[in-house]
């Protein structure tokens, strides 16, 4: 009898985490475990393995795992580990935000690949997978996601078109590009491409879960954490407020514009479109300490807009939803009283947000119909009325902030099958 329950596991840079959803789709187990305690190196795949086994013995040790009935993984977006012959690893992995010290790596890139690739740049995984391939004895190239997966199942999986998007896939034409060819990369080491969500392999009775039960092809950790909020229509956006200011859009067809740091994963058959501002809660780090931000906020009355036009940087650069490596931060005047400044700056990142959905919406994706947040800027209560004055939309609830809950939820669309 198929199980009933979707385990969902995520690989970030410092820990794993799993979540277990019942029938209803809400979660009805979670653990997670820091990867220092199982090794001090967080390239190693054996300290991921190591956190993995012990984070799934805790939850075994409060659920039934016999119950699983289908597993998918996520992991850190660009993250690639060479395997040899056996399946194992040949050195640490290159992390996602690694960057090639060969210059002429991602120069042969820039000149074959279209300009709405995502492989773009010394830190792509394309890169780093041509720097991978040059180590002895390597036979094949894999993202940390599906490194995972194969210790699920005991042997080689595919890819997903998310986690493969880095790497220089085509999630238009659904492929691994013809341009390939023209740059020093063996293709032989790369794994073949599943769409997310669709059976990629089973379980092989490895850590403690069931045999047989089938894996489902993941994504990325930021696209598990959009799905995780339980936003799945178009037009719902997801705003992730941390040290910088991330947009998600979904929609039903994709956005490149790398002029405007845009670009979308393929989920199925819809796409995440956005990008990432250097605005954010980096910004409001750099001029007050987080103890003073309450009760400043508790003075600001978010209807009585400051008139300041700021633009919130910490240093000259911008990202999205312009790409400027020179726009300067806009932050004067400076009002004497800190609570009108902070305002000013909650304004200012609202605006930004603005302007990005909007500028989404210019390229072809939806408008922005419902928007939920995460982060850590997301319990403010006051930044969350004047975003909601700047964007003119009310905001949704998000379900869940976690990874594992969105890897978990794509699992458990396999179970309605």
């Amino acid at each position: 009898m198929k199980g009933s329950h979707a385990l969902g596991i995520d690989i970030g840079t410092s820990g794993v985490r799993v979540a277990l959803l019942g029938s209803d789709q809400r979660p009805i187990g979670q653990a997670s475990k820091s990867m220092s305690d199982y090794g001090d190196n967080r390239r190693s795949p054996a300290s991921w393995f190591a956190t993995l086994d012990a984070v799934l013995s805790d939850l075994a040790a409060q659920h039934d795992l016999s119950k699983v009935g289908a597993v998918s993984v996520d992991g850190t977006s660009g993250t690639v580990v060479a395997l040899d012959a056996s399946g194992a690893p040949v050195g640490d992995a290159l992390m996602y935000n690694d960057a090639v010290d060969d210059p002429s790596i991602p120069e042969q890139i820039g000149k074959a690949a279209p300009r709405e690739s995502a492989a773009h740049g010394p830190a792509s995984a394309l890169a780093r997978t041509m720097v991978l391939q040059q180590r002895s004895g390597v036979e094949r190239i894999v993202h940390q996601a599906d490194w995972i997966a194969e210790q699920l199942a005991g042997a080689p999986v595919p890819t997903d078109e998310s986690n493969a998007l880095k790497t220089g896939y085509d999630p238009v034409a659904r492929q691994w590009p013809d341009w390939f060819g023209s740059i020093s990369l063996n293709t032989d080491l790369l794994p073949s491409v599943l769409p997310c969500g669709t059976r990629s392999g089973e379980l092989s009775g490895a850590f403690g879960l069931p045999k047989g039960v089938p894996l489902v092809a993941g994504v990325t950790d930021g696209c598990a954490s959009f799905l995780a909020t339980g936003a799945s229509e178009p037009g719902d956006g997801v705003t992730a407020l941390g040290t910088t200011l991330t947009l998600k859009l979904l929609s039903e067809q994709p956005v490149f514009a790398p002029e405007y740091g845009i670009y979308s994963h393929r989920i199925g058959d819809m796409w995440l479109a956005g990008g990432a501002s250097n605005t954010g809660g980096g910004v409001l780090a750099a001029h007050f300490e987080p103890q003073d931000l309450d009760g400043l906020s508790k003075r600001i009355d978010p209807d009585r807009p400051t008139g300041l036009d700021y633009y919130p940087l910490t240093k000259p650069g911008e990202r999205f939803p312009t790409a400027d490596p020179s726009l300067a931060p806009r932050l004067e005047p400076r009002p004497d009283d800190d609570a009108i400044f902070l305002q000013a700056l909650f304004e200012g990142i609202a605006r930004i947000e603005r302007t990005g959905y909007d500028r989404l919406f210019e390229l072809g994706a939806p408008a922005l119909k419902s928007v939920r947040t995460v982060g850590g800027g997301a319990g403010n209560p006051v930044w969350r009325a004047i975003r909601e004055n700047t964007l003119e939309i009310k905001q949704s609830p998000s379900l869940s902030e976690d990874a594992a809950v969105g890897s978990a939820r794509l699992a458990h669309k396999w179970l309605q099958q």
